[in-house]
């Protein structure tokens, strides 16, 4: 950004709080019945004025009905001005945007005409007061800014969310009913339509911005061994600098000795990069150390995109599946009740992001094979053994070019002994696993799809809770019979399959994990264009 921008935004803090009268014509659509005991403000606009405003400020003609209809629903009253200058709210509005711009270095909302307009407001006085037009135009565009950036932080960018396999419906927001809120507000807390992840996430963006200018260390070396408690090195100095600053580690960055308090600042590392927490320092962890801070800044930029696209948290009960985490969150009236670990699909078979309601809990069901499995996997393992299916418990339903195969109930059902549906268009569901060694691996994204949970028996517990029918004893039995049993959920789930590569957990903690499906990759390509 050039000095020409900062020096601007410092004129733009100093603007006098005393700009003149309004506009000398007479409102063409005011409706003159409303009084001034009624009325918004004591400046008033001509109707003719904001058409031709729009029409020589091409940049918010995107944002036309908004205007009209802000404007006509105040009577054409000012928002942003009264007779006794600048309001201030609007320079709330306007401290917001320059934070914005400075903290996410982003200058697309810059607006270089209206900070020469806003110089001219300030070198004004009493003996020189500015032009009626002057304080109209700055009205206007104030308010064009505030389209212009509410569209970008509370919705987000014009990005198409579908290209980047994202398939949870944006969320909607009324910008008119945005500018109304918060011109009656002095504070965004109290009109920003945002999550509170959201808010807690663009807390480190300042942090990390600052890290990536000030801090460019050398890469760590790899190790030929891991480091582990007891040990020395001149390179345990380089790892606790890095620990330093990003808050992990506050003593003896200086020595080369692994101490105790290494010892638990390396465990708190791993768990934030979802590492396993062992306490050692291996490659693994190295890796996480040498991503730049830039990078790292950019991977909450992302991160914070994503998190505009997300409807606003309510205290209801849902589910939440962070696939990069290989998480499941579950909520029970807004509130975390419990964690469970699962397995995700592979690069090569993403589980798609999106929503739906979780209906069924599906106890021993059948596994229909799907076609792909039958033809790439079931058919060829035949032609090598004749008694293939008899000993995966499976049988041919239905004949043909490629036959129908299902898997029957049992302890090496490849669903495990209970499902959960939540039907949609691509095929995935919550289930069960044989494989219960797979859940003990950091990086867990083993799947053809479908996300296997750690705890299943936990899950149906949890969804059956209301139904005194469904205690401990009837879920076992349930869960090991020789045909599949149905159970519809009183009350559908909500269920998110999102994907946060950054995040702020419980604790407070700054979380990052891998771009397992290069989601983040062809993010940024549309982000940071410039």
């Amino acid at each position: 950004m050039s000095r020409h921008f900062f020096f601007c935004c410092i004129l733009f803090s100093s603007l006098i709080q005393s700009c003149s009268n309004s506009s000398s014509k007479k409102p063409v659509f005011r409706d003159t019945s409303i009084t001034a005991a009624t009325s918004f403000n004591d400046l008033f606009m001509d109707s003719l004025e904001l058409d031709q405003f729009l029409k020589n400020n091409t940049a918010y003609q995107d944002y036309t009905k908004q205007f009209n209809d802000f404007y006509k629903d105040r009577n054409y009253a000012y928002a942003w001005f009264d007779s006794s200058g600048l309001s201030e709210q609007a320079s709330n509005f306007r401290n917001l945007q320059l934070n914005y711009i400075s903290s996410f270095e982003d200058s697309s909302l810059y607006h270089p005409e209206m900070e020469q307009l806003l110089q001219r407001l300030v070198s004004s006085n009493k003996k020189n007061k500015p032009a009626d037009s002057l304080v109209l135009k700055a009205e206007l565009l104030l308010t064009g800014q505030f389209f212009r950036y509410a569209a970008k932080v509370y919705k987000g960018s014009d990005i198409d969310a579908a290209e980047l396999g994202w398939f949870i419906p944006r969320k909607k927001i009324d910008l008119h009913a945005l500018l109304d809120s918060a011109i009656l507000h002095k504070n965004e807390e109290a009109y920003a339509p945002q999550n509170q992840q959201y808010k807690k996430l663009q807390q480190y963006v300042e942090r990390y911005s600052a890290l990536a200018k000030q801090h460019s260390p050398d890469p760590i070396p790899i190790l030929q061994k891991s480091l582990r408690s007891g040990d020395s090195s001149a390179i345990l100095v380089q790892i606790k600098k890095h620990l330093q600053l990003v808050g992990d580690l506050e003593e003896n960055v200086d020595s080369p000795l692994f101490d105790t308090a290494l010892v638990i600042a390396t465990k708190k590392y791993q768990q934030k990069m979802g590492l396993t927490i062992d306490g050692v320092i291996g490659n693994k962890m190295i890796a996480e150390l040498n991503v730049p801070f830039r990078q790292r800044l950019r991977q909450i930029l992302i991160n914070l995109e994503r998190l505009r696209w997300m409807p606003p948290e309510k205290d209801t009960n849902y589910i939440l599946v962070n696939i990069p985490e290989y998480k499941m969150h579950v909520y029970d009236s807004g509130r975390l009740q419990f964690d469970i670990n699962v397995i995700v699909g592979t690069a090569a078979n993403n589980t798609v992001i999106f929503n739906d309601k979780l209906q069924y809990v599906v106890f021993s069901p059948y596994w229909n094979v799907p076609e792909s499995i039958v033809t790439g996997e079931i058919l060829p393992a035949m032609k090598k053994n004749p008694d293939y299916l008899t000993k995966q418990n499976m049988e041919i339903v239905k004949q043909g070019k490629i036959p129908v195969i299902r898997q029957n109930p049992g302890p090496g059902n490849s669903l495990g002994l209970v499902k959960f549906l939540f039907p949609n268009n691509y095929n995935i569901y919550f289930h069960d696993t044989p494989n219960r060694n797979l859940f003990s691996q950091s990086s867990r994204s083993f799947s053809h799809g479908c996300i296997r949970i750690a705890e299943p028996k936990k899950m149906a517990a949890y969804l059956l809770r209301q139904d005194s029918i469904w205690n401990d004893r009837a879920i076992d039995s349930a869960m090991h019979l020789k045909k599949e049993k149905w159970v519809a959920l009183k009350k559908a789930v909500p269920v998110f399959i999102v994907y946060f590569t950054a995040w702020v957990d419980k604790n407070g903690e700054l979380n990052f994990r891998k771009d397992i499906y290069k989601h983040d990759e062809k993010m940024a390509k549309k982000l940071f264009k410039s």
